[in-house]
This record gives structure tokens, sequence and C-alpha cells, in this order.
């Protein structure tokens, strides 16, 4: 049987004495002396090892006024790494020198490790022509590019790769064009998303007498419509970033006033003609980018609506046509998987504009990153070290 024996001493400190089960041998710990040194082994007066006092002690845990890196290199996994400063704290799951993969068991998220870069072609679905009467183009998708410095909409700087971070899922969102509509204004695109990264749908174009409406953010803008009004009625704003600005409708007179053209990712929609004037407004150029391995113009805005032979043209990059007045018809739609603005129609009737032309989100990445797990059924190509994936409808990417 075993026996404790606690014996005072008037130094402060005591000795522990354990008998262990079954045996005769005594094992004595001397507790804390006056200093706070715990001592140990039968009285000999050195440290007792292998007791700590703080997590900072142990070997297997580092407490640190930061987060660790991916070059931060435990020598197993399992290590724990607390952030004293923020509370956070990772736990070494993937030990590789100097990308390494540390998991955030605090809030769950936010874990550390080696990303690689993705560059996309993000477009949104264009806005549909006006659906009255001497209507406005449809404006284009906004356009958001990151591929090899090349032009954003709006002639804006190219933007920043996405770092992926491997496991993690990014959704791919693929805007509609707007739908054609009769009797009124064109319908606004959809936005296209790609992780954080949002292009936002193009701008209807304005029935007669109407301006495009203000209200509402887009990728660029729609026409104005014709109007009897002095100084015409003018199109939407665009985005910085993503598109220019509709064109102002022109003022009829004697049955003569068209819309404005809807805008590119590069160009403002062009104005009608002026008084009098019988030919709509162009739709806005798009941009062209090389992502996908050769160079294709994308995000032309819709031509407005006229009464003449020369009906107005749509941007380059898809933009649908406007249809002159003899016709009596319906706006020509913008192509799809470009965010092209649908045309704006004319006429006396209630004829309906162009829908607008859906969008596109484009990846690019080095094929030894590529995972191959996607969804929504992107086309896949490469281009010399690189893999392409065209997302023509909603999906999504695992890194």
């Amino acid at each position: 049987m075993s026996k404790v024996k606690i014996t005072g001493h008037a130094s402060g400190s005591g000795t522990l004495t354990v008998t262990a089960p079954n045996t005769s041998s005594d094992r004595t710990i001397t507790l804390p002396d006056a200093t706070g040194t715990l001592l140990a082994s039968d009285g000999d007066g050195s440290s007792l090892t292998g007791v700590t006092g703080a997590f900072s002690t142990l070997t297997d845990t580092t407490v640190s006024a930061s987060d660790p890196t991916v070059s931060t290199n435990p020598s197993a996994t399992g290590h724990i790494w607390i952030n004293k400063t923020d509370g956070e704290t990772y736990i070494a799951t993937d030990v590789t020198g100097g990308a390494n993969v540390w998991t955030n068991v605090g809030g769950g998220s936010g874990d550390i490790r080696t990303t690689y870069t993705i560059d996309s072609l993000v477009v949104a679905g264009g806005g549909a022509g006006g659906g009255y009467a001497r209507a406005g183009g449809g404006g284009a998708g906004g356009y958001r590019n990151t591929y090899n410095s090349e032009t954003s909409g709006r002639n804006a700087s190219s933007e920043t790769a996405l770092a992926a971070i491997p496991a993690t899922v990014y959704t791919v969102t693929v805007g509609a064009g707007g739908a054609a509509e009769a009797g009124g204004f064109g319908l606004p695109g959809v936005n296209s998303v790609f992780g954080s990264v949002t292009s936002y749908g193009g701008g209807g174009g304005a029935m007669q007498s109407q301006k495009a409406r203000p209200e509402g953010t887009y990728g660029s803008g729609g026409g104005g419509g014709g109007t009897g009004n002095p100084g015409g009625l003018v199109g939407s704003s665009g985005n910085a970033g993503q598109g220019f600005d509709g064109g102002a409708g022109g003022t009829y007179d004697a049955g003569t006033g068209m819309g404005g053209g809807g805008a590119g990712a590069s160009a403002d929609g062009y104005d009608a003609e002026g008084s009098g004037g019988t030919t709509g407004g162009d739709g806005g150029a798009g941009l062209a980018s090389s992502i996908t391995g050769s160079s294709v113009t994308r995000a032309g805005g819709g031509g407005a609506g006229g009464i003449d032979a020369n009906q107005s043209v749509g941007g380059a990059g898809g933009g649908g046509a406007g249809v002159n007045a003899g016709s009596h018809g319906n706006g020509v739609a913008g192509t799809a998987n470009t965010g092209g603005g649908g045309g704006g129609c004319s006429g006396s009737t209630y004829t309906t504009g162009g829908a607008g032309g859906s969008g596109v989100v484009i990846l690019r990445m080095a094929t030894s990153d590529y995972t191959g797990t996607t969804s929504g059924s992107p086309t896949v190509s490469t281009d010399g070290s690189d893999t392409i994936l065209v997302y023509n409808a909603s999906g999504t990417y695992t890194a």
C-alpha cells in the first residue's frame, strides 16, 4: 500500500514522500522553496524536469504577437500557433518547407497556405434595347480584366489577379442579358461574378420621349429615347472601371428624331442626329482581350432605332443593331456570351427592343496549378503552359 508523507521545513519548502504501490521504495520530491523553484529527486537539490508554467514553453506550441506564414516551418503536423494579439489559433496540417498549411481553428476561417494566381475576364449581361418607337440602344455589360495588363472597361487599368487559396471553392456567376420587352424601357442585364469581382449588367435603352433610367448601377449605360423636347434625352451612365455612358436621343420634328446608342466597354454610345435627324445613334465599341489565346472583342453597345435606310449599327463586340421605322421591326439582340447590348426598335407600333447578350467569365492559370475540379461545364483549353476555362453559364472552380 502506498503512503504519502509531507514534512514542513522552516525555509518554507516541504518534502513530499510517495511510495509506489507494491514496492518498498520511497520517492521524495521537494516542494517549492522560498524562491519558488520546484526541486526534485530525493532532496539532491536539482530542478524537477517536465513541468511547465505556460503554453509558450511547450515544444509543440508557439505563442506569438503575429500569425504564422507559409514559410514558418514547424517540425511536424499538429504544431499549435497562438496569436496572443488577436486570439487566432492555428494548427499545422501540412508541413512542406516554405509551403506549409496552417489551419485556423479559432474563427474557423482564414487559413494560411500557399496561393496561386488566376487571371480573369468577367463580362456581365448586356442591357436590352428600348421597346417603343425611336428607342435607345442597350448598354453593354460591365467589363473587368486582369490578364496580361490588358485594359478594363472605360479604359481603366488592368486589375489585380486573384490569389487563389487551394481547396477553396470559387463561385462563377454568368449574368443573363436583359430580356426583350415590348412597349417600354429595355431591361438591364444581370451581373456576372467571380470571387470578389462583380461586373454590373448593362443599362437598358429608353423608349421614345424618355431618358434612360438613371436609377441603378450599370456596366455601360443605355441610350436615351428620341423626343419632342429641345435638346433630346440623355442616356444612363456607365461605371468607372467597367464601361461608358449611353448616347443622347435626338429631338424629333415632323416624325423624326431618333434614340441614342448604347455604350460599350471602350466608348460612349453615339448621340442621335440632331433636330430632324433620321438615324439613331450607333452603339459604342467594346474591348478586345487575348485571355483565351486569341484576340476577341466583347461588350459592344446596342444601336438605336431609326427611320431611314441607314439604320444604326451595334458596337463592335456583340452589340445588336437598331431597326429602322420602315421595317416596323424589333431591335437586334446582342450576341450571346459577349455582354453586347440589344438594339433599339422603331416604328409607330409597339415593337420590341433586342435582348441583351449574356455575359461570360473566363479564367486563366498555370496548367501546373489547375485542379480540374469544376462545375457548370466550362470549356477547357490550353495555351502554352496555361489552362483556360470559359464559363458560358454559372458554375464553380475549386482551387
